[in-house]
């Protein structure tokens, strides 16, 4: 199956600075796509710092292998480098930390989606996400790592009250707070019509999943699809940086 990949970035509508960082590579005859995706945090510079760190090393790290192998390795091992990469990433910021004292909060989301033909492998360490767009339906292959999801799951809240927590995006896992760093890993077939979807929450906050599927419906191409979800987001204010990566399969 060809492919296709987009990304945007904006501070959004109140922030001054934007803290998220994407990138993203497809190889050359579109067989395979590397996808990143990184919130800062730990203030205005240690949130940019942190997440320019976390997605450049990422990069540089699979990219090599990446276009050596075309692609073509086996899962189990496309899983050992994204771990790899992430822990990495996560060395380089906490002997970041420890060098800057001014940079001692400073620690960040990862979402890394490796496609591979019709297998698409998911590693994140945090709360920005990757869906699965099928049919107009969006299933998110990531679970947020944050106090509020864990309340979720625990019974202690139900989805009503999310919006009411005053702690909702505290973290309970983030690249380069904490040694060593564990990935959460999930791998997926995919069928030609799907996209995938990666975003900060600043997209996930103010712009509804159930909207999707107008938005992407609407655009000519994939690049007017990222961004007019980032457009959409600002007409709904978002009160966070916003960030997307979309791909597409044919």
């Amino acid at each position: 199956m060809a492919m296709d990949v987009a990304g945007r970035s904006h501070t959004g509508a109140v922030r001054d600075s934007n803290q998220d960082v994407v990138a993203w590579h497809v190889n050359e005859n579109g067989s395979s796509a590397l996808m990143v995706v990184a919130d800062g945090m730990g203030g205005y510079q240690g949130g940019e710092i942190a997440s320019r760190m976390a997605v450049d090393v990422v990069m540089e790290s699979l990219l090599p292998e990446f276009g050596a192998t075309n692609g073509e390795v086996a899962g189990e091992t496309i899983r050992a480098r994204l771990q790899v990469a992430f822990s990495v990433a996560n060395e380089r910021i906490l002997d970041r930390r420890a060098s800057e004292p001014r940079l001692d909060k400073m620690g960040t989301t990862l979402v890394a989606a490796w496609v591979k033909g019709n297998e698409v492998h998911v590693a994140h360490v945090g709360d920005s996400r990757c869906y699965l767009i099928r049919g107009g339906c969006a299933t998110c292959l990531t679970r947020d790592d944050t106090v509020v999801q864990n309340m979720l799951e625990d019974g202690s809240i139900t989805e009503a009250d999310v919006p009411n927590v005053p702690f909702r995006n505290v973290l309970t896992r983030a690249v380069g707070s904490m040694d060593p760093v564990e990935i959460s890993y999930r791998s997926e077939h995919l069928q030609s019509g799907d996209n995938l979807l990666m975003c900060s929450d600043g997209l996930t906050n103010s712009v509804p999943e159930w909207t999707w599927k107008n938005v992407l419906n609407e655009c000519s191409s994939i690049e007017d699809a990222a961004q007019a979800l980032i457009d959409t987001a600002l007409e709904n204010q978002a009160s966070d940086n916003v960030s997307v990566v979309l791909l597409t399969l044919d």
